[in-house]
């Protein structure tokens, strides 16, 4: 995995979480949900480069499996946060399209894992 799609993009993604967090923190005075996305945001890259030093395949299947669940899991606080207007609709389209994109490179990553 080394200097691969996923892990570069999964990293990009973490520091613009992070980012993120910061705004929602100073900005807006919200540290609870704030809290939530940091923390599966940040997971999705951590896992992916667990998944490097993975002993086994089904290890590395597994960290794969547990970013696609933070993504997922991200997906829907961004998507609250949205709703509660935490987030304006450019906010939200801005890093919406990089957590579905991740995604959508883990599910192909797993599908050819399994195959």
């Amino acid at each position: 995995m080394e200097n691969n799609v996923i892990e570069e993009k999964s990293f990009r993604f973490a520091v613009r979480i992070v980012y993120l967090y910061r705004h929602l923190c100073g900005n807006k005075k919200e540290f609870t949900l704030s809290k939530q996305l940091l923390r599966a945001g940040s997971s999705i890259g951590a896992n992916v480069a667990e998944a490097k030093q993975a002993q086994s395949r089904a290890d590395f299947l597994s960290k794969l499996n547990i970013a696609l669940k933070e993504t997922t899991e991200t997906k829907y606080w961004l998507r609250l946060m949205n709703a509660t207007e935490l987030l304006s609709q450019t906010e939200y389209d801005s890093i919406i399209g990089d957590c579905v994109e991740i995604e959508k490179i883990l599910v192909s990553i797993v599908k050819t894992i399994k195959n």
